[in-house]
């Protein structure tokens, strides 16, 4: 393949993201699970017009979501099973988010770029979680996204962190509550401590297993202005590359206030690596840019936000999922 040829299929990414996005916001996986069908079938259950969704399914048989047989019966691929919206690690949530909302805010990477501004903020006219917390069903769309996208993260984090010696561990910004149900449910020693928004974490409480919630406090609050103490650790799982410097710094401070000296602090994050080859960590970087303004950092750039906190970098733990365990502790300088 030659290098212009390798551009062009580049250029050409926006036309498959438009094209998952169709067929998982018509939910035409969800159609196919029972049974192949074709176009027509199709068309008449997800209320689309046939020959086109016929064009939109074949074209998608060669990116390996869709299978066509010979009566024109479409059925799905396991590629295609991921885009269902009732499977374990479904990624319908990211299709339909990614191909709607963040498609727009792509567009404006330019003026991010020349500004330094988030491109949602240019595109919607407001902070992406200002623009969640005033709707409801896009911010619950939205939890799933970063489940669909994160969720595979979880059973490796839990792996790489020691609790042996720990009593109580935060997961501050903890969402829909995964990360501290799965550490409870394998250390049976630990009590867990979720802390977010209070009407995330009203959610997170209220759909909580009972064995969970019995061993777990859920706090209401806003990490810009205390955190609660009492922790051995606290889990920041991609909540510091949400935010601008200066907003990271006081996220960490506020931490760093209620941390004893024998306390740990863990952001979870992709650290970007120092080499010129490919990497998750420097795409999403610049996807933080659009979305959010905040970034993804090298372990060098941690260890200068831990110091601007007050905190010092102690080690950083790879994980068999990508993310990085990137441990300090209150600094002793």
């Amino acid at each position: 393949m030659d290098d212009a040829l390798k551009v062009r299929q580049m250029l050409a990414g926006n036309w498959l993201t438009q094209a998952l996005y169709v067929v998982a916001k018509l939910r035409v996986p969800d159609a196919l699970h029972a049974a192949p069908k074709t176009a027509d079938e199709l068309a008449a259950v997800v209320l689309a017009h046939p020959r086109a969704l016929y064009r939109l399914l074949r074209s998608l048989t060669g990116s390996g979501i869709f299978l066509e047989d010979e009566q024109h019966r479409f059925s799905l691929t396991p590629m295609g099973e991921c885009l269902r919206s009732d499977v374990p690690g479904s990624q319908w949530a990211r299709a339909v988010i990614g191909g709607d909302m963040f498609y727009a805010a792509w567009g404006e990477l330019l003026g991010a770029v020349k500004t330094g501004e988030p491109a949602f903020n240019k595109s919607f006219g407001e902070p992406l979680f200002d623009f969640l917390s005033k709707r409801p069903d896009t911010a619950r769309l939205f939890d799933d996204t970063m489940v669909g996208v994160h969720g595979r993260e979880t059973a490796a984090i839990v792996e790489a962190l020691d609790c042996s010696a720990m009593r109580v561990v935060a997961d501050v910004g903890g969402g829909k509550g995964g990360m501290i149900a799965a550490l409870l449910a394998k250390h049976a020693h630990l009590r867990g401590m979720h802390f977010d928004l209070p009407g995330v974490a009203e959610r997170a409480a209220a759909a909580a297993d009972p064995a969970v919630a019995s061993r777990c406090d859920f706090v209401g609050g806003s990490f810009f202005d205390s955190v609660p103490a009492g922790a051995d650790a606290y889990l920041l799982r991609h909540v510091i590359h949400d935010w601008s410097e200066e907003r990271s710094t006081l996220i960490l401070r506020n931490i760093g206030r209620v941390m004893g000296d024998d306390a740990r602090i863990y952001v979870i994050e992709d650290v970007v690596p120092p080499n010129n080859g490919p990497s998750v960590a420097k795409m999403l970087d610049v996807a933080m840019l659009v979305l959010t303004g905040g970034e993804e950092r090298t372990e060098r750039e941690y260890e200068a936000l831990y110091a601007a906190a007050g905190l010092e970098l102690t080690r950083v733990i790879p994980t068999s999922a990508g993310v990085s365990l990137i441990e300090g502790r209150r600094s002793r300088g």
